[in-house]
C-alpha cells in the first residue's frame, strides 16, 4: 500500500471521526440497512461469501455529498443482518485510478479475495481515461494494488466500466459496461485463463443489437446470472425515455432473459424487464453464496435533480443499499425476495384478522412505527382503491378494477406528491419493510418491488388503512 493511499485514508476517517456523533443524531439514519459512515453511498461492489463472511463494497465519497473521487468502502457479516465496519478497502490513489475508484466485482481463487474495479481518470482538457484494476487480499480486509489488467479498447469511448467477472468451466469471464463509437450503449464480454491477460470477445446485448431498439447512449453495471436455465443479464441503461409507466426514473435498471452461446456470443433475449417499479433503485449487483442463492443489493438512491434535497445532506450523508434480496425466475419473471435472515430482526408481533374496514381512515392497535415489517395476505379489494398510508409522507394504492397498484410520495424539490405504477392481473400478497426513511414494497411475494426513500416527520408512526377490502395482517417491529 502506498504512502499517497494511506494520507487519502487517513483523511477519509478524519471526516468520519469529525462528523460522527452528526451522522448518528440524525433521525433519517436508517435502522438495519447499509449506509455511508459519513458522505456519499451509491453502487454496490465486490459482493461475495468469503471465508464464511459476506462482504459488502459500495462506491463512497467520504469528503463530500456529492459525488466525487470515490473510494471502496467496505462491511461484512455473517448473517447479512449484523454488520461490522471494515476498513477502507481502495482509495483513489495511483495514476490510473486518481479521479476514483469506480464499480466491479469480487471473486475468490485459491484462498484469497480479488477486487476487480474501474480506475477512472480526467485529464486537465476534460476528457477521460478508463482501466481496469485489480487487488487481492489474503484476510478479505487489506488489499494490494496489481494496477490495471484492461486497456480500453479502440471500439468504445472511455465510458467503459463496472467489470463483472466470474468462472465458467476453466476460463475466466468478464463483462463490462460500455458505449459505442457511435454512443450506444453496450455489454461487453472478454475471457482470460488466469485475471491478468484478457481477450475481447465482443459485445453479447446493446442498443440496436439481437432486434433490440435504440436503447440508451450507455450501459452501466452490467451483472450476467444463471437462473433455471436461463441465462440473464442484468444491466442499467441510461437514455430510455419514459413510456406510460415505464422507464420514469432518470436511469433504469432491468433485465434480458435468454441463452448465451460463449462460443458464437449469439444472446437471443427477450424484451426488457425493470426491477423495481419505484423511484430510488439502480445498479443493482448480485453474488451466489454458500447456500447457492443469488442475492442481489442495489444503490437505494439515484442521481437525478432531487438528490441534493435530500434533508440528510445537512447532517453530512446521504444514500443508503437496498436490503439483500434473493433473486428466484417463475414463469420467466424474476421474483425478488427479502433474504429469511432478515426475520432475524422481528419483534412485538400484532395480529389482526380484518373483515371490513371503517369508511373513514382506519388504523389498528400496535400497528404502527418507525422500523417495521408489515404482511398482509389472503387480500381480497371489493370496489374502488384501497390504499395504505405510511407517516404522512407516502403511499401504495391498490385499483384491482384497473389492476394497477401504484406509490406515491412527496417530491424533495418540488413538494407535490409523485407516482409509480404497475400493472398485475391478481393480488394476494403485499410485504413492506419500513425504515426510518425508506420503504421496500413487495408485491405477490416479490412478482413486482417499489422501492423508495421519504422523508416523514420523525415523530409520525402512523400506518392509515382505507377502502373496501378484507385481509390478514401480521406487523412486527424491526429491531
Amino acid at each position: 500500500m502506498s504512502g499517497k493511499e494511506l494520507l487519502l485514508m487517513e483523511k477519509a476517517y478524519n471526516e468520519v471521526n469529525k462528523y460522527r456523533d452528526k451522522v448518528l443524531d440524525d433521525p433519517y439514519r436508517l435502522n438495519y440497512h447499509l449506509m455511508p459512515p459519513v458522505g456519499l453511498l451509491n453502487d454496490p461492489n465486490g459482493l461475495i461469501q468469503y471465508k464464511g463472511h459476506y462482504h459488502v463494497f459500495y462506491q463512497w465519497n467520504p469528503f463530500a455529498t456529492a459525488h466525487g473521487a470515490k473510494f471502496w468502502g467496505h462491511y461484512s457479516s455473517k448473517d447479512m443482518v449484523n454488520w461490522q465496519e471494515e476498513p477502507i478497502a481502495l482509495a483513489p490513489s495511483e495514476w490510473y485510478e486518481r479521479n476514483g475508484c469506480y464499480s466491479g466485482s469480487a471473486i475468490e481463487l485459491d484462498g484469497k479475495l480479488y477486487l476487480f474495479y474501474t480506475g477512472n481518470v480526467k485529464k486537465e482538457d476534460g476528457t477521460r481515461e478508463t482501466y481496469q484494476c485489480m487487488a487481492v487480499s489474503s484476510d478479505g480486509t487489506h488489499f494490494e494494488k496489481q494496477g490495471p489488467i484492461l486497456m480500453l479498447p479502440e471500439t468504445y469511448t472511455a465510458h467503459f466500466r463496472d467489470p463483472k467477472v466470474w468462472k465458467r468451466g476453466d476460463s475466466w469471464y468478464m463483462i463490462i459496461g460500455a458505449q459505442t463509437l457511435d454512443e450506444k450503449g453496450t455489454a461487453v464480454l472478454f475471457t482470460s485463463k488466469d485475471l491478468f491477460n484478457w481477450r475481447e470477445l465482443g459485445s453479447i446485448a446493446g442498443s440496436g443489437m439481437h432486434g433490440l431498439g435504440d436503447f440508451g447512449y450507455m450501459w452501466e453495471c452490467p451483472d450476467l446470472i444463471h437462473l433455471e436455465g436461463k441465462d440473464i443479464l442484468l444491466i442499467s441503461p441510461q437514455g430510455l425515455e419514459p413510456n406510460g409507466y415505464l422507464y420514469n426514473n432518470l436511469f433504469q435498471s432491468g433485465y434480458f432473459i435468454g441463452k448465451l452461446d460463449y462460443e458464437t456470443l449469439k444472446f437471443e433475449h427477450s424484451s426488457f424487464t425493470e426491477l423495481d417499479r419505484g423511484f430510488d433503485f439502480y445498479a443493482p449487483q448480485t453474488f451466489t453464496d454458500e447456500l447457492g442463492r443469488i442475492i442481489l443489493y442495489a444503490w437505494m438512491g439515484i442521481t437525478d435533480e432531487t438528490e441534493s434535497y435530500q434533508p440528510t445532506i445537512i447532517n453530512n450523508w446521504v444514500h443508503a443499499l437496498t436490503i439483500p434480496r434473493e433473486l428466484k425466475l417463475r414463469n420467466d419473471k424474476i421474483y425478488q425476495q427479502p433474504v429469511e435472515e432478515l426475520k432475524k430482526l422481528r419483534k412485538n408481533k400484532v395480529e389482526v384478522n380484518v373483515d371490513k374496514l371503517e369508511e373513514n381512515q382506519t388504523h389498528f392497535d400496535g400497528v404502527m412505527g418507525l422500523s417495521t415489517e408489515l404482511l398482509l395476505e389472503s387480500i381480497k379489494v371489493n370496489s374502488g382503491p384501497f390504499q395504505i398510508s405510511f407517516r404522512s409522507e407516502a403511499s401504495l394504492s391498490v385499483d384491482m378494477d384497473k389492476k394497477e397498484i401504484s406509490l406515491h410520495r412527496r417530491n424533495l424539490k418540488t413538494d407535490a406528491f409523485e407516482t409509480r405504477t404497475c400493472k398485475v392481473s391478481s393480488l394476494s400478497q403485499i410485504r413492506v419493510f419500513m425504515d426510518h426513511s425508506s420503504l421496500e414494497i413487495f408485491i405477490n411475494e416479490g412478482e413486482e418491488v417499489f422501492t423508495t426513500r421519504y422523508f416523514p416527520s420523525p415523530e409520525d408512526e402512523t400506518i392509515i388503512f382505507q377502502g373496501d377490502a378484507k385481509f390478514r395482517l401480521t406487523k412486527w417491529d424491526l429491531g
